[in-house]
Formats: C-alpha cells, sequence, structure tokens
C-alpha cells in the first residue's frame, strides 16, 4: 500500500510556497534518500522546481550492473493554479503518484527489500500555474515549454518509462480508475503490452483499462495539433519505449479543478507502477515485443518524423 506515502507527499505540495527543497529534505530526512537533484527553471509564464530521484537498485547501472533502468515520470502542467484556484488541483495526481513511488521504493529499501534495476523519478514542482482553454475542459498550463520538461526528465539513462498523468479532460476513457496507453516507441504505436495488462489486472483484481492515442497524441505539442494531454509528450523525446498511466474519471474533469483528486485511484495507480519497476528491474515485464518491432521497422521504415513539429 502507499496511502502513507501519498498522505506525506499531499501535505508537502499543497501549500502554496510548495518547492523541490522541501521533497527533497523530506526524503533525504525520512526515508535515507542519496540521490535527489532539484533544478530551478524560469519561463514565460513563472518557475518550477524540477526533482530527480535515482534510487539504485541491486543489479542497477549505478553499481555497474546489466539490470533495465526504468523512468517513472510525474507530467503536469502545475500543483495548482493560485491566485486563480486555491488548493491542489486535479492536474497534480500525476506528480503525487510518481512521488509516493519514489519514497515507497526508499521506505523498501530501508526495510531490506531491494529492486534490481534502477529507478529514476522524476515530475517538477509548480504552485501557482497558469491554465489554458482546451475542450471539453480547461487544461493546466506549465510555466515552462514542453521541450524543456522533456529536456529535464527524459535522457538516455532510462530503458523504459512509465508516464503518469491526470488524464480527466476527455471523452476517451469513462471510467474511475486509471488506465494505461497501447506502447509508443520511435512514432509507432505499438500493441499493448500483456505483462503491462497481467500486472493491471493483479493490482486492481479487475479487467485492465486501457484508453485509445491517435497518432495527433504522440507527436510533440506546439505543431497546432489536438493532443489528449501531456501524457505521451515523452515519447517524442526517446528511443526507449514509453506507457501512459492515466488517473481517469468517468466524467470530464476539469484539470484546474481542485477537490478532485481521489486518493484510491492515485495509489492503485502508483502500487501499479512500483509492480512494474519490480518486474522491469527482474527482466520479467518487457514494454514491447523486440522481434515484431524489428519486423515493422523493416517493412514500413523509421517513423521518427512524428516525433518532430514536422514540416
Amino acid at each position: 500500500m502507499l496511502l502513507k506515502q501519498l498522505m506525506e507527499v499531499y501535505e508537502l505540495i499543497d501549500r502554496a510556497d510548495a518547492n523541490g527543497n522541501s521533497l527533497k529534505e523530506f526524503l533525504e530526512k525520512t526515508y535515507d534518500a542519496k540521490d535527489i537533484t532539484v533544478k530551478k527553471i524560469t519561463g514565460d509564464k513563472g518557475s518550477t522546481d524540477f526533482i530527480r530521484i535515482r534510487i539504485a537498485g541491486t543489479r542497477g547501472k549505478f553499481k555497474g550492473g546489466d539490470a533495465p533502468t526504468i523512468g517513472i515520470l510525474g507530467r503536469l502542467g502545475g500543483l495548482g493554479a493560485r491566485p486563480e484556484v486555491i488548493g491542489m488541483v486535479s492536474d497534480a495526481d500525476g506528480a503525487v503518484v510518481a512521488l509516493s513511488v519514489a519514497a515507497k521504493i526508499l521506505d523498501m529499501q530501508q526495510k531490506g527489500d531491494y529492486l534490481e534495476g534502477d529507478v529514476v523519478v522524476c515530475t517538477h514542482i509548480c504552485p501557482d500555474a497558469p491554465t489554458q482553454p482546451h475542450k471539453p475542459v480547461p487544461f493546466m498550463g506549465s510555466p515552462v515549454e514542453m521541450s524543456v520538461v522533456n529536456r529535464e526528465e527524459v535522457n538516455d539513462e532510462l530503458d523504459a518509462i512509465l508516464s503518469c498523468d491526470t488524464t480527466k479532460g476527455n471523452r476517451i476513457i469513462n471510467t474511475r480508475g486509471f488506465a494505461i496507453s497501447p506502447t509508443v516507441k520511435e512514432g509507432y504505436i505499438l500493441k499493448v503490452s500483456d505483462d503491462l495488462l497481467d500486472i493491471m489486472q493483479i493490482t486492481t483484481g479487475r479487467l485492465p483499462y486501457v484508453f485509445a492515442l491517435s497518432t495527433q497524441d504522440i507527436t510533440p505539442y506546439g505543431n497546432d495539433l489536438y493532443h489528449i494531454n501531456s501524457i505521451l509528450q515523452p515519447a517524442t523525446a526517446t528511443k526507449a519505449p514509453v506507457v501512459g498511466v492515466a488517473v481517469t474519471t468517468e466524467v470530464p474533469v476539469p484539470g484546474s479543478a481542485s477537490g478532485a483528486s481521489h486518493f484510491s485511484d492515485m495509489e492503485g495507480a502508483g502500487r501499479f507502477m512500483l509492480e512494474v519497476a519490480k518486474a522491469y528491474g527482474r527482466g520479467q515485464c518487457q514494454f514491447y515485443d523486440e522481434q515484431e518491432f524489428e519486423k515493422i521497422f523493416a517493412k514500413y521504415g523509421s517513423m521518427t518524423h512524428l516525433q518532430t513539429l514536422g514540416k
């Protein structure tokens, strides 16, 4: 269970002065975190603190091993929309979940349980992000451009990525809880991973939910095309396979709405990502079929142009 960690993280970020250094100090003091960096980035619409937490595994690359590294990214525009909205907004769910997973893995290490692969958790902390128009409900904006977010959160050390984001402002997935996306890699929308479906069924105790993707959703922001949200934006900046973990609702809910976060749904998404991280580091969870990808690439060629802004 991650409820304890969710409550701890929530208390730290549901405040007007939330910042990355307070999260860093908390994780170091409470969970003996060893490798956390905080970097403040200022954009045209304000500033935000990027926080990166690297948790070494027993056979991970950080210690010279060969176990793969998984990235867990909390995607969002901002934790809050002050002064327009008081309190944590729905858009913060992905960041809270990602940080809670980091705290839980560190807590496990204190109790003698270590994952085999390295885990890198990254998100950003902004209590006063702007809002922006979007249908069917308004989006949370971001104080910095998406290319900057990708630059800070995505790098070559990540062999696979889970991108967790509030995904409530749409009519594509209509259920309370969380849903996963098909795997996206180098401009291709691949089949949904059977291993991830298995883990999802086990952690939720019910049939899995998968949300649809369009080609537009996996192209970069800034090309003047519709995007369901930023959940697959990491896929525009890496060769690694990326899967979206969407915190969802039955009806469209604005990302800028307060009082719209549901701890049971967030805990379920976090517990799922934790189990994926365990299995992935052991080599027991594949995000995509490598032979199938080689075959589709041989038949249809590169689709990396979809990772660019296009013509």
